[in-house]
């Protein structure tokens, strides 16, 4: 199983970001996390199988409707990841 930490830039935060990510995570069969930062971002920590945790990798460069995603950081993730799929 892979791992990966995502984290977007732009405006992503009071849009619906997290639950549409969660929403896209949930139907790859993907699960981990979706966290407002205080910096204005949105970090999302995901664990699944690689051609899933890519696919999301590319919806999340464009994100919902109401998101202007600027910039989508990759990075390998080896901590636990939760369960399910939880947003914060």
């Amino acid at each position: 199983m892979a791992q990966a930490r995502f984290v977007v830039q732009g405006r992503v935060q009071g849009v619906g970001f997290r639950a549409w990510t969660k929403a896209q995570a949930l139907a790859l069969n993907l699960h981990g996390s979706a966290c407002n930062r205080s910096e204005g971002d949105v970090e999302v920590i995901v664990a699944g199988e690689t051609a899933d945790i890519d696919a999301l990798a590319r919806q999340l460069r464009h994100g919902p409707r109401q998101a202007q995603v600027r910039r989508v950081d990759r990075t390998e993730w080896v901590e636990d990841v939760a369960s399910g799929f939880v947003t914060g």
